[in-house]
């Protein structure tokens, strides 16, 4: 399985994979008006890969074999203050 990947102009750190290059006719309309311009990043031959960094290669897989495309988000923002919060004890917020 091969599929190609591009990059939102809109969207930072937001990705588009779908089964073919330059094929978007099974993303819906109202994504692609969001996601902006695509731009085209690489192809990937999903076969013969192992893992991808930020998603699960089985998700891609599946996502593309029954919807024909894959987003992939970024990572929701690290919240610091929470995190030192919580090595402190503090696990309410109103302390």
């Amino acid at each position: 399985m091969i599929c190609a990947v591009y990059k939102s102009t809109r969207k930072a750190d937001t990705y588009l994979y779908v089964n073919r290059r330059d094929d978007f006719s099974a993303v819906p309309e109202s994504l692609m008006a969001i996601f902006g311009s695509p731009k085209f990043v690489m192809v990937l031959p999903l076969a013969k890969l192992t893992h991808l960094g930020q998603s699960d290669l089985a998700k891609v897989k599946a996502a593309l074999a029954d919807q024909g495309f894959y987003l992939q988000l970024p990572p929701p923002p690290e919240d610091l203050l929470k995190q030192h919060r919580a090595q402190l004890g503090h696990d309410n917020e109103n302390q």
